[in-house]
């Protein structure tokens, strides 16, 4: 087969494996060389089916596609083993049966040989940009900036809003009770019917040893009767310098008329005896919303 004709039969050839032929072009390649036409096909056809795997880039070769090449592969070339020792026998054997037709016959051979080392380098080359394509870049989560989360407002800033804002507001300052260590006592307390809540504000009470003492604060409302005011909850002084506490009272109250702190006993009372009584705060004004 002269070089002519083995251009012919690689353009065929390639055009086949790529797009198809049309039926002239079948008969022209059938023609050419029927036999080692369709074997250099095949494996032409596997090398292109090899190269077109390397345009999966978003996700593995799959298993049994490399599998499946790599068994035709081995199947092909099995029977390229067969065809080459049928064309080219042991040297022995060759040296005394040379004639013409075993030239034309070499000739194919070496031109089929020539289309299977191009299939395997093919097949190699394709195997080689699979498992080394740049694999896709992971985008790196860029740092939000953090959301701000809204911040609970202390008992003193809640105590201030309530004088700025809140309707009747009643407000009323501490004085010193009947026990004779507490000289100091001063502040004042803010208390909000409308909302039901209110701060006390005080300077001067001393740490409590909560093994021993609690503060219990009362609200005498005109509501209920005296001898049993409404309670408004315990609480622990920790440190020395101003604090701000929020009351807690148990009952609705409807128009206090006076606080009173007691030093009661470790989780408190539910009546009190008076014996001790800390500070007390008698309502004088009614704070009102500002303009």
């Amino acid at each position: 087969m002269n070089e002519k004709t083995n251009d012919m039969l690689f353009d065929l050839l390639t055009k086949k494996a790529v797009y198809g032929l049309e039926e002239a072009e079948q008969g022209h390649l059938d023609d050419l060389d029927a036999g080692t036409a369709e074997m250099e096909f095949r494996s032409l056809e596997l090398a292109v089916a090899a190269i077109s795997t390397v345009g999966l880039e978003e996700e593995e070769l799959p298993f049994h596609l490399r599998s499946k090449i790599i068994e035709d592969g081995e199947h092909h070339f099995a029977e390229a083993r067969t065809f080459v020792s049928e064309l080219w026998p042991p040297a022995t054997s060759r040296l005394s049966s040379v004639s013409e037709k075993d030239d034309v016959s070499g000739g194919s051979w070496f031109g089929w040989f020539g289309w299977a080392a191009a299939a395997m380098a093919c097949i190699a080359l394709a195997l080689n940009l699979w498992f080394t394509r740049p694999q896709p870049s992971v985008e790196v989560a860029q740092n939000k900036p953090p959301v701000d989360t809204p911040r609970s407002l202390s008992p003193t800033e809640l105590r201030d809003q309530m004088l700025k804002a809140a309707t009747g507001t009643i407000k009323a300052a501490w004085t010193i009770g009947n026990v004779k260590e507490l000289t100091q006592v001063v502040g004042d307390v803010v208390w909000s019917d409308d909302s039901q809540k209110g701060y006390m504000r005080l300077q001067g009470l001393p740490a409590n040893d909560v093994a021993k003492e609690t503060y219990q604060l009362w609200i005498f409302d005109k509501t209920q009767d005296a001898a049993t005011p409404i309670d408004g909850g315990t609480f622990d002084v920790k440190s020395d310098g101003e604090v701000v506490i929020p009351i807690n009272a148990k009952l609705k109250t409807q128009g206090p008329q006076m606080f009173a702190i007691t030093i009661e006993k470790p989780g408190g009372v539910v009546v009190s005896k008076r014996g001790r009584i800390a500070a007390l705060a008698k309502v004088e004004t009614q704070t009102k919303p500002t303009a």
